[in-house]
């Protein structure tokens, strides 16, 4: 099966899963649901296109930590928050988390090529603006993974996981890059957590419930999906060919 790959770059992002009232969490790598929202917003599709929603989280998806973030949070205070009953005032302090300097590489399979072609010319010149969970959290470069000519294209024939296995480390910071050519890959191994779509059924699954069924603002729902965790290593092939 054909897989879109894209690159999830920025100083800043914030993946919520359970988000209620005064604490907004983040998961450690993107969610199903936040990629697909990106997927939406770059297509141009309305929050309550129920079906066009469900239809895009149906892709297969893989997440690969090229870079883990570091968690991070802050306070925001809010004023005038009225009670349960519309009435008593009060200003409301707010914490958030986000990740900070996270890298990743999102794979989407699909048996149904025209439609990541679709994605991918709609990833490079968006309906509405993309960002990663917040407005203030825009991606510090383009998403689609534009390799060299004739390699490495954000279209690839490969399936989800061999991708996942072999795409060139997507790490541009040079320092970063400099200490990983000085590490030996056999005697000290750098290993990159992976986090794939599952068949439920199978033993070694974890269950996350960032499936969405519907983004209308008055009846967001969503379902659970069962992922697979797994590591894949870090090797000089990976290192060497640079994509941007």
């Amino acid at each position: 099966m054909p897989t879109l790959l894209m690159c999830i770059d920025a100083p800043m992002q914030s993946w919520g899963t359970k988000s209620r009232f005064a604490s907004r969490d983040t998961a450690s790598e993107p969610t199903k649901s936040g990629v697909v929202g990106l997927l939406a917003a770059a297509l141009g599709i309305p929050q309550d296109a129920d079906e066009e929603i469900r239809n895009l989280a149906s892709l297969r998806m893989g997440v690969r930590v090229d870079r883990e973030g570091v968690l991070e949070s802050d306070y925001h205070t809010v004023q005038n928050v009225p009670n349960t009953e519309g009435k008593g005032h009060r200003t409301a302090v707010t914490q958030r988390f986000y990740l900070a300097d996270a890298l990743f590489l999102v794979a989407l399979e699909s048996d149904d090529a025209p439609l990541l072609h679709q994605l991918l010319n709609a990833l490079d010149r968006p309906h509405w603006p993309l960002y990663f969970g917040r407005k203030a959290f825009p991606p510090a470069r383009p998403l689609p993974t534009h390799g060299l000519p004739g390699e490495h294209q954000p279209v690839t024939a490969q399936p989800l996981e061999h991708a996942l296995r072999t795409h060139p480390w997507l790490e541009n910071q040079q320092r970063i890059r400099n200490r990983q050519h000085n590490r030996d890959p056999y005697t000290s191994p750098t290993w990159l957590r992976t986090v794939v779509d599952a068949d439920p059924f199978a033993l070694d699954v974890e269950l996350r419930h960032d499936f969405p069924l519907s983004f209308h603002p008055q009846q967001r729902s969503y379902a659970s999906r069962a992922v697979q965790i797994s590591h894949v290593a870090l090797t000089p092939e990976m290192i060497s060919r640079h994509t941007a």
